[in-house]
């Protein structure tokens, strides 16, 4: 079996290698094949993987190329985890919106929104791509902004291209151990958008443990996402929701802090990559433990902005064990290879439950969402959610159209429309700020004021 990850030269490629080679893995991954466009960090991260090899217990053969045909040819997995821009173009969304008093951040809001302009054209020339080298391939999308990243890309691939992300299946890992629960055996309800959605029940032998966990001070303490919130709050709305959300539930807190003189997560991502790459080509021989202490750091400062001062620079360890997204897409793969089903949260068509059905009916067909779905060999089988309304609803249905216009805007080649797309999202407070962020990132980025006009 091959997998080809399109953007191989990734900081997190090692720990997809280490999954792979799990000795205790149902999948036999035979070729791992590493595709990206600089061949620099293509050699850092082959040279972490030659290191780590023998700790490991069956590892693939790696093919690292500069050649995206020969990366795609006969794939039976494809891997998207490109960024357009590196991490530097990550710093403009973020320093772009804050300039102009809004939130800056990766996937959330006006920095979402530049991210997908950046790389929409990309990840729909890649489908193509794979349409013609690998139509047999499942793709699967880590490239953020997951859910209009993969919106672009069904758009080519269809059914056979499904996104992923570690935040929502960890949350309902983290709430079934509380209950002493295999996450493995529980049914549950999650619905959303990418790093946008809610828990809203977890049953356990047939009943809802969920108010259960609600009402106790103790058992929310063992939640990261209770705590990021607040115990009232998930009380109040009966849920706990995708720890994104508090970019919306607490976005005067989350401004406060991302303002406070700090680097970006952008620039802190920046300088610490740029170091990892730098000394690892300069000290090849300890390739991996720079690696490791790099890999590190970046994970106990993950979300710094939306975690009390006390747990900003080390995470509880109960908060990131169960792995992450290279767990989650190994759980994909095996599922769609053997057969061996398995329940996972994956952002998925909003028309995939078939025979006209959606499963967010306030969405059009076209919406990407991310709710249960049984992974089965050859097919991703989403689960019908309970109907979602109120202040749940009516968020997913204003972040969506605004997702949609930029996609439009892009197809269209539209500056209005993208004007519009800012404009309509809830965490942009103007229409002529959201006209100035189209124009700042436009003349940020030529590649995109060249499409919008």
């Amino acid at each position: 079996m091959k997998l080809t990850v399109i953007g191989g030269g990734g900081f997190r490629v090692p720990q997809i290698f280490q999954a792979l080679s799990a000795g205790d893995s149902r999948l036999r991954v035979d070729e791992l094949w590493l595709y990206d466009v600089s061949a620099e960090r293509l050699d850092v991260v082959d040279r972490v993987l030659k290191q780590l090899a023998p700790q490991l217990a069956r590892p693939p053969r790696v093919v690292v190329t500069l050649n995206l045909a020969a990366a795609l040819e006969g794939a039976d997995f494809v891997f998207s985890a490109i960024r357009v821009g590196g991490t530097s173009g990550r710093i403009t969304d973020e320093r772009t919106a804050l300039r102009l008093g809004v939130l800056g951040q990766e996937t959330v809001g006006p920095g979402g929104l530049a991210y997908a302009l950046r790389t929409v054209p990309h990840a729909q020339w890649l489908a193509r791509q794979i349409a013609v080298r690998a139509p047999q391939a499942w793709t699967i999308n880590f490239t953020n902004p997951a859910g209009i990243l993969t919106e672009a890309m069904r758009g080519v691939l269809g059914d056979r291209v499904v996104s992923i992300c570690d935040t929502p299946i960890g949350l309902m890992r983290r709430a079934a151990r509380v209950f002493g629960q295999d996450p493995r055996r529980v049914d549950f309800d999650y619905v959303g958008l990418n790093h946008l959605g809610w828990l809203r029940t977890l049953m356990v032998d047939g009943r809802d443990v969920l108010p259960e966990l609600l009402a106790s001070d103790e058992q929310l303490d063992h939640i990261e996402e209770a705590r990021l919130f607040g115990f009232d709050w998930v009380r109040a709305i009966g849920a706990i929701p995708n720890e994104y959300l508090f970019y919306y539930y607490r976005h005067r807190e989350a401004m406060e802090r991302i303002t406070g003189g700090e680097p970006t997560r952008g620039e802190y991502l920046d300088a610490q990559q740029s170091d990892f790459y730098r000394e690892a080509a300069a000290a090849p021989d300890r390739a991996l433990e720079i690696w490791d202490a790099t890999r590190h750091d970046r994970e106990s400062s993950y979300m710094n902005e939306s975690r009390p001062e006390e747990e900003r620079h080390g995470r509880r360890a109960e908060d990131v064990e169960g792995g992450g997204y290279q767990e989650v897409a190994l759980d994909l793969m095996t599922g769609l290879a053997t057969g061996e089903a398995a329940t996972m949260i994956l952002g998925v068509g909003n028309d995939s439950l078939g025979g006209g059905q959606l499963l967010v009916p306030q969405l059009n067909a076209a919406a990407v969402i991310e709710v249960p779905c049984t992974v089965e060999r050859g097919a991703v089988r989403p689960h019908a959610v309970a109907p979602l309304d109120g202040e749940m609803a009516g968020l997913i249905t204003t972040v969506k159209a605004s997702e949609q216009l930029v996609l439009r805007a892009l197809d269209e080649g539209s500056r209005e429309l993208a004007w519009r797309a800012f404009a309509n999202h809830p965490l942009v407070d103007s229409t002529e700020v959201a006209r100035q962020l189209v124009e700042d990132y436009c003349a940020a980025m030529p590649d995109v004021a060249a499409r919008l006009h």
